[in-house]
């Protein structure tokens, strides 16, 4: 790794860590561009968790000193959002380079679905019972998180929508604790990368850095109108990245 391709990708972080404060899908932007720098990609999916985790970070803090998240809500479903991306990760650890490379063509459209599809409005209140703490939360919490840890760009999205669609929570709460599980669930993919050796500090330590500054600035600009803008240029950008990832990898 120069200290050309380093720069480029802080800067790839700081524009990440923006967009996903603002539209979400910072990940979709960092991991193909690990893979594209030639970093391998076991090595891009734990980079890109480790930078993304502290990223993650600094939205959930926030929402925690607002009070937005729920505490019953967290301790039902934390174990199985780290467990399961722990299995997630140490699955997508046991694949060939080329097949892993492959998978995450594949997957990228995925993320990008739950990252655009629209999410507005409030949802009718429902108070939550037993089932919902005893399965309803587990549930997508396993779920979801081993989709982190197999995978990972579109996480929080999906968290959101499975709280906004089965609990009925509103947009703020869902997006919240959807935080909060998306933070456990990095963690729990990020111990089994760096257990096998998968993290690129070189790489992870300035591009979280950059993207925690993105976060930072973003999630404190007024751009509730520029959202759709840049979720205009996601799009783009993603077309690009994915027709360059198939070139190479097909």
């Amino acid at each position: 790794m120069d200290f050309y391709i380093i720069s480029i990708l802080t800067i790839v972080g700081f524009i990440a860590g923006f967009i996903d404060s603002i539209a979400g899908g910072g990940g979709l932007i960092a991991l193909p561009a690990y893979l594209l720098a030639g970093v391998p990609p076991q090595v891009a999916l734990g980079t890109n968790k480790f930078q993304g985790t502290l990223g993650t970070s600094v939205a959930t803090i926030n929402f925690i000193r607002n009070g937005k998240v729920s505490v019953k809500i967290v301790l039902s479903g934390i174990f199985f959002a780290l467990s399961g991306a722990f299995i997630g990760s140490k699955l997508i650890l046991t694949l060939d380079v080329e097949v892993v490379g492959r998978v995450i063509i594949f997957l990228l459209p995925l993320g990008i679905f739950a990252t655009l599809y629209p999410r507005q409005g409030v949802m009718p209140f429902k108070q939550l019972g037993p089932r919902d703490y005893l399965l309803t939360i587990p549930i997508i919490c396993l779920s979801i998180g081993f989709y982190d840890g197999f995978f990972g760009p579109g996480t929080g999205s999906f968290l959101t929508l499975a709280f906004y669609t089965f609990l009925k929570l509103n947009f703020v709460e869902a997006n919240a604790n959807a935080k909060v599980f998306n933070l456990m669930s990095n963690l729990g993919a990020l111990i089994s990368f760096l257990i096998g050796g998968k993290v690129l500090f070189i790489l992870a330590i300035p591009m979280a850095l950059s993207n925690m500054v993105g976060n930072f600035v973003g999630s404190h600009l007024v751009l509730k109108q520029g959202e759709k803008v840049i979720k205009f240029f996601l799009i783009i950008i993603l077309i690009i990245l994915i027709i360059t990832l198939a070139i190479k990898y097909f």
